[in-house]
């Protein structure tokens, strides 16, 4: 079972993984730190996540017998710990450069939890299937619910905080416990409602109505963000150009040279959102303007070769 273990927990997870990464149509982020990020979750994680559940569970030992503590620990420890040991890395990741917008944080934070579930996967698959016939039904009901809850939550907290990144110290501490609290509620429903027979069905209908709030947020974060392509690049490159850039035909052919279109989508892309920090956070950072300096040279050249 080693081996179906290691399939069954790695093969979709990484497919998830790369689709999570295409979602960014605009400005899709560096897959060697998305990689990172998910490698993070299944490794890193995973073991503060074990530490942290050992220390908070062993004074329980002593006042809650045996299947009380078990069922403290999975409904109210787990999350508690598991998605702060998951939350770790992105107070580093939030100030990155790479953290652009809404989508970025739910992009990063999505591969935290996927890498994550990925290794919770194969640890449930190792110890709880010695046959085929036990390991399909867990393999379906871990990898489309129980994995996906983990990015789900993960990806809250991480685009919660890229929304607050240029806020306030204060405003952006709030913000990081108020999305800690949501992910862990995430985290709680699911594991209280799929721990009794019972309430099953409710787990996945609340599952699923997590899907759908979490693919309606990225929708909205992509809408925000040609919003934000054609503001600030309302001044920087002609009309005809900036209205297909605002749109997803700019990944049609024909509108500009093929062996160019891709950097200049590039370009602009990065342009409006440097525009875009600069402008919302008060801060006239240098480096920034130099990249924003920078990156409208090599724009007006491609629109002269074009």
């Amino acid at each position: 079972m080693l081996i179906l273990s290691l399939i069954g927990g790695i093969i979709p997870m990484t497919i998830y993984l790369y689709f999570l990464w295409k979602f960014d149509k605009n400005e899709r982020e560096p897959i060697k730190f998305v990689l990172y990020h998910f490698l993070y979750g299944g490794t890193i994680a995973i073991i503060l996540g074990i530490i942290g559940s050992k220390i908070i569970s062993y004074p329980l030992n002593f006042i809650l017998t045996d299947g009380t503590n078990n069922l403290i620990q999975i409904i109210l420890v787990a999350p508690f710990v598991e998605e702060i040991a998951k939350a770790t890395i992105l107070f580093k990741t939030i100030y990155s450069k790479n953290v652009d917008n809404l989508t970025d944080g739910l992009i990063y934070g999505g591969a935290i939890g996927l890498g994550f579930g990925m290794t919770e996967n194969f640890l449930y698959f190792f110890m709880f299937s010695d046959s085929f016939y036990n390991f399909l039904p867990l393999f379906i009901m871990r990898t489309s619910f129980s994995a996906v809850m983990h990015c789900f939550s993960t990806a809250t907290i991480g685009g919660i905080m890229s929304l607050s990144k240029y806020s306030s110290d204060l405003k952006l501490i709030f913000s990081t416990i108020l999305a800690l609290l949501i992910a862990m509620f995430i985290h709680f429903t699911w594991n209280f409602s799929v721990i009794l027979d019972s309430t099953y069905t409710i787990g996945i209908v609340f599952m699923i109505i997590v899907y759908f709030l979490f693919f309606l947020t990225y929708f909205f974060s992509i809408k925000y963000e040609n919003r934000i392509i054609k503001k600030e690049l309302k001044n920087e490159i002609p009309d005809n150009l900036l209205l297909i850039l605002s749109t997803t035909n700019k990944f049609k052919n024909g509108w500009f040279a093929e062996s160019y279109k891709n950097i200049f989508i590039q370009k602009t892309t990065l342009l409006a959102f440097r525009k875009h920090q600069v402008d919302i956070s008060g801060n006239n950072n240098e480096l920034y303007n130099n990249e924003i300096m920078q990156l409208r040279i090599d724009i007006n050249e491609l629109i002269k070769k074009l």
